[in-house]
């Protein structure tokens, strides 16, 4: 059996999931992974197609997805052994998350929006139920996104990486991954937290003057313990910023030229991944990519002592 890394790659023939397929295989034929190519038929279309004596519409699609794969990455030719296409039919994120499972994939690169159609305006609604379950990684892909042929030009693309952390248990994890995403990119990382505004009053706010300052003092204090605490081979800049967390992110990552943030998935027990109201926001707002992790099945104590328990909502 082979240990080439997997990387999975959903296509509803959009122009949103073009993009993803090119940084896929870009980053694919980089690492030496497996890359499988993946299209989800609906169940009732192709119960239709049968029931009218056609053949079945997963060879159809199989067929139109050899197609789109060969448009969009003409180098196909030099992936030929390490890339394969698979049609399956039913309901898209669910076949999307089957497939990944059982291809042991190491990461999923999807685009934001597809044919699916807009949920709350803005998020593709089966990228968001993908976020929501997933237990590997996942690249989420601008709609829009210039071609790029190599790392080299990801990496000018990228220019930093941006990692908003909660300073919770997940933090040193999402710290480590952004760090090495950094590395190999090649380009600096930023490390931020946002301190969201909180009511003070009066009374505390006269017996404890410059509360604001020494909340400013402690997340600085606590981001530094996480840089050394995680290991990280890569340099990294902190910075702590106030406001509307989602918001702010998305303003740092857009002034600071960062065109990859790497966020973390929170949990909910044992229902698994879910996506947070922060990163949720943060998609919507964002033209950057994101790189989207699941949490750790289960966390290490001595973070919770080093860094204490501060979190954002």
């Amino acid at each position: 059996m082979s240990n080439r890394p997997t990387i999975v790659c959903p296509i509803d023939f959009s122009e949103g999931s073009r993009t993803a397929l090119n940084y896929a295989a870009v980053i694919a034929d980089h690492f030496a992974a497996r890359l499988l190519v993946v299209s989800i038929d609906d169940a009732m279309l192709a119960s239709a197609a049968e029931s009218a004596g056609l053949p079945p519409l997963v060879h159809e699609t199989e067929s139109e997805l050899r197609r789109f794969v060969a448009d969009t990455v003409p180098e196909v030719s030099m992936l030929a052994a390490t890339l394969e296409v698979q049609v399956s039919v039913g309901k898209p994120a669910t076949e999307i998350l089957r497939l990944a499972r059982h291809a042991n994939s190491d990461l999923i690169v999807t685009s934001s929006h597809g044919r699916s159609g807009l949920r709350k305006m803005f998020f593709g609604s089966t990228t968001e139920r993908v976020l929501r379950e997933t237990t590997v990684p996942v690249l989420v892909t601008p709609r829009e996104g210039e071609r790029v042929a190599s790392v080299t030009d990801i990496s000018r693309r990228l220019k930093r990486v941006v990692a908003p952390v909660d300073l919770t248990a997940a933090s040193p994890h999402q710290v480590r991954i952004a760090g090495g995403v950094a590395v190999a990119m090649g380009v600096p990382l930023l490390i931020a937290h946002v301190i969201e505004s909180v009511y003070i009053p009066p009374r505390l706010r006269a017996a404890i003057p410059g509360a604001e300052n020494l909340r400013h003092e402690d997340v600085e204090t606590r981001l530094q313990a996480l840089v050394e605490f995680s290991g990280m081979r890569a340099s990294a800049e902190t910075i702590v910023l106030n406001g509307d967390t989602s918001e702010e992110i998305v303003k740092l990552a857009h002034t600071r030229g960062a065109g990859l943030i790497v966020m973390g998935l929170h949990s909910s027990g044992i229902a698994g991944p879910r996506m947070g109201s922060v990163t949720y926001r943060v998609l919507c707002l964002t033209r950057a990519f994101v790189l989207a992790l699941p949490p750790l099945p289960v966390g290490s104590g001595s973070w919770r002592q080093t860094i204490g328990s501060a979190s954002v909502s």
